[in-house]
């Protein structure tokens, strides 16, 4: 099934204080069916058994407790540590599933360039039992990423190491977007890529950092996005400041007014950003499940050469969209202009090498557009098979 000297691969676990879930993390580690993993745990001198546990484990992991900076601080010494060529972090109280590691060298045997490799997972309770398969994974969308939505599951992803060490390691300036913060990067240069399998598991909590972030954790999140992205408000800033502050707001309503004012009033808030959020997340980037376009569609793709080349269709509207006429504007300026007719297409659209030795952005821009019925109100332009260097 194996080379006969397969890759080693480094999963490094930060810690702290967490002696309730730990044991669990570890098992799901250490019963992997792959050959070759090095297991490191960066404990920050936990003061609840987190030790006692991990000396369970003798000769088959690497504790290392002692003083840190953080969490971010300590993933990035153990992967500093790490001798593996594809390293991992799974947090203290999460878990990896049955064959992840094994799943995730053979994505990389297939995409040897990707700076990493993510698949699907589930979320968890705090005893472990499943909730739901985690909603949001997707192929890998480089514009997405970037301006939208963090929407890779940590506990799937798997880094190539000399990637990183080209990159940099993880911000340790952040507290809660260090996993999106260092996707993007990896996206931006080497591209990402997605298996469909499920391979790790999010444990949901009262004590997990994402469940006590409130405005501070908006507020690095708004500067991440800012940070990679060209918009001062980009979709993202919509959907995570409405997430946070719908929360909040209603809290504020049921505690400020009267009683028969709140009960009513709050609901309805909360309706409005649901709304407003899933409304940004269908409309922002122009382009639909479906594979229909609008009039304006943007994307991102990480460094390339030659052109870039669209396939798609334009069906048959009956007239609607006679003399279609298609834009391609790569990096805010023009690359080329064309006529669609009815039927499949196939696109070149010329990149400076300058503009290609970086990720590019693109926004395609259509002339003609129109809504299906009552019951869809998009505004339809074209359908887009694909988007990528020639």
């Amino acid at each position: 099934m194996f080379n006969i000297a397969p890759r080693m691969v480094t999963i490094v676990t930060p810690s702290y204080n967490h002696a309730r879930f730990i044991r669990a993390t570890i098992e799901s580690v250490l019963s992997q069916d792959y050959p070759n993993i090095e297991y490191i745990v960066m404990d920050g001198a936990s003061t609840d058994g987190t030790a006692a546990i991990a000396e369970e484990y003798s000769g088959r992991l690497r504790f290392i407790s002692e003083k840190d900076r953080g969490q971010t601080h300590a993933i990035n010494k153990g992967f500093q540590l790490a001798r593996g060529e594809i390293v991992a972090w799974l947090n203290s109280d999460d878990t990896l599933l049955p064959g992840a590691v094994s799943t995730a060298v053979k994505a990389f045997e297939s995409h040897p360039n990707a700076g990493a490799i993510y698949g699907g997972g589930y979320q968890i309770d705090v005893d472990g039992n499943v909730k739901s398969e985690f909603p949001f994974t997707e192929p890998f969308n480089l514009w997405k990423l970037t301006y939208m939505i963090d929407y890779i599951l940590q506990q799937s992803v798997f880094f190539r190491r000399s990637a990183l060490e080209q990159i940099g390691y993880l911000d340790e300036s952040l507290h809660w977007s260090m996993d999106w913060d260092v996707l993007i990067r990896l996206g931006k240069r080497f591209g990402l890529a997605y298996t469909p399998q499920l391979l790790g598991c999010l444990r949901e909590h009262d004590e997990a950092k994402t469940s006590v972030g409130g405005g501070k954790r908006f507020a690095e999140l708004a500067m991440l996005l800012r940070r990679h992205g060209h918009l001062r408000f980009p979709p993202g800033y919509v959907i995570y400041g409405l997430d946070t502050y719908e929360k909040i707001w209603c809290e504020a309503v049921r505690r400020y007014t009267p009683r028969v004012i709140g009960e009513r009033l709050a609901p309805l808030l909360s309706k409005l950003c649901r709304y407003k959020i899933d409304q940004t997340v269908m409309h922002a980037q122009g382009v639909y499940r479906d594979k229909w376009a609008g009039e304006r569609a943007h994307f991102m793709l990480p460094p390339g050469r030659g052109r870039i080349r669209l396939r798609g269709r334009m069906p048959e509207t009956q007239g609607q969209l006679d003399g279609q006429k298609l834009e391609v504007i790569v990096n805010g300026r023009l690359a080329c202009g064309v006529r669609i007719q009815t039927g499949a297409f196939d696109l070149r659209a010329p990149v400076t090498a300058e503009d290609a030795a970086s990720a590019v952005r693109i926004e395609l821009r259509a002339s003609k557009s129109f809504v299906p019925s009552a019951a869809d109100r998009r505004r339809l332009a074209y359908q887009l098979d694909s988007i990528d260097w020639e």
